[in-house]
């Protein structure tokens, strides 16, 4: 059984997402994993799925339009009573990124690029079971 119902990508650099989609799909967290360029996409989706999908969210911070930021306003808005798993995935190494992560209820880590299964099952250890 899987941790989780889908597992969402968010991360304007396809590159990236391509990387990380790989590396989630042989960790075998999910049987989906869908990926998102724009964060707006990715919101709008998530809220259509209603509440009986438990997610992991991988969010990029730096981001056009709706940064990972404005993404975690509107998410704690508009998807409250929901179990899903935020993560923070970025190239940023401020402590002040770090620090503002912790002040949303609905982000459970921070995780600096690049993903490896390492840094998951650090994260994320009743979630992911090590390989």
């Amino acid at each position: 059984m899987f941790s989780f119902d889908s597992i969402v990508l968010i991360d304007d650099d396809p590159i990236n997402n391509l990387i990380n989609k790989r590396l989630i799909s042989k960790m075998n967290l999910s049987s989906n994993v869908e990926e998102f360029l724009e964060a707006e996409n990715a919101l709008e989706q998530i809220i259509a799925l209603g509440h009986n999908k438990k997610l992991l969210i991988l969010l990029d911070i730096n981001m056009p339009v709706m940064n990972g930021w404005d993404f975690l306003d509107q998410y704690e808005q508009n998807c409250t009573g929901r179990d899903d798993v935020i993560l923070m995935l970025s190239s940023s190494i401020d402590f002040q990124d770090r620090k503002k992560s912790e002040e949303y209820l609905s982000v459970q880590g921070f995780i600096e690029k690049p993903l490896t299964s390492q840094k998951l099952v650090e994260t994320l250890p009743d979630h992911v079971k090590k390989h």
